[in-house]
């Protein structure tokens, strides 16, 4: 019998100017980008915590606590390579992740299959594992008001 397990995804980042925009894992080009200790990458966030909670290994913040200053600026990319390998040496195995980032500007879609690819290369995983959805909130709340972006992750790992 295979053991299963889902996990649960979710992060908000502020965004402001004079800020850089990385969204799984690409550099995104807008007047505005993501404010937060590391390099603010809300969608690898999402999929480093449902990995995590998957596994019951807890949260992005736990292993990579923004008190470290080692953290400070970190691509995020790095910390989704170190949930990937530490949900491997428990013995899990990626099935799939499926994603939703919320954002009213820029439109995103253009740039959804770089940002599979790059996110399958660090997971080690092949591209049709990742899913990838962007919506507005139609103006409403902080996401309307351009002024945070939030993204939902779930996730299937396996033994």
């Amino acid at each position: 019998m295979m053991d299963f397990r889902v996990g649960f995804g979710y992060d908000v980042h502020q965004l402001g100017p004079g800020e850089e925009f990385w969204l799984g894992g690409i550099l995104v080009p807008h007047e505005k980008g993501s404010i937060g200790h590391s390099d603010a990458d809300v969608l690898l966030h999402v999929i480093c915590d449902a990995l995590l909670g998957a596994a019951d290994m807890r949260d992005i913040g736990y292993h990579f606590p923004d008190t470290d200053p080692q953290y400070k600026g970190i691509d995020s990319k790095k910390l989704l390579a170190g949930v990937v390998k530490l949900i491997r040496d428990a013995g899990w195995k990626i099935g799939n992740i499926d994603s939703t980032i919320c954002l009213q500007r820029p439109k995103i879609k253009p740039i959804i299959p770089e940002m599979k690819r790059v996110i399958a290369e660090v997971m080690e995983v092949e591209e049709g594992r990742v899913s990838i959805k962007a919506t507005t909130t139609e103006k409403l709340g902080f996401v309307g008001r351009e002024e945070g972006v939030s993204a939902y992750c779930v996730c299937l790992i396996h033994r």
